[in-house]
């Protein structure tokens, strides 16, 4: 099959014209929000330059209103034992 025959399937933008992009709009700023409640990327997105600083802007302003999360805590991380100090390693030889 030739380069100039293969047919692409056009991915769908990932904001409607119609939708608001706003602090209040959960619904739309979730989608651009990964796991571990990070903002993702403007290249995974597919989002234009503005289309993404007006969602960081909206994903901050939910953040700060308690709307959002910080940080996901659904999952809880536990230390390994080794990773933690206890005290008797750190006693002095004498």
């Amino acid at each position: 099959m030739d380069k100039s025959k293969r047919s692409f399937r056009r991915r769908l933008p990932p904001i409607q014209p119609g939708d608001q992009i706003d602090y209040r709009n959960m619904s739309l700023i979730s989608r651009f929000i990964s796991e571990q409640g990070k903002i993702l990327s403007r290249r995974i997105n597919r989002l234009t330059l503005k289309q993404q600083r007006l969602i960081t802007i909206a994903i901050k302003q939910a953040r700060i209103l308690s709307l959002l999360p910080f940080i996901n805590n659904e999952k809880h991380f536990e230390r390994n034992e080794s990773t933690t100090r206890t005290s008797s390693s750190r006693t002095k030889t004498k």
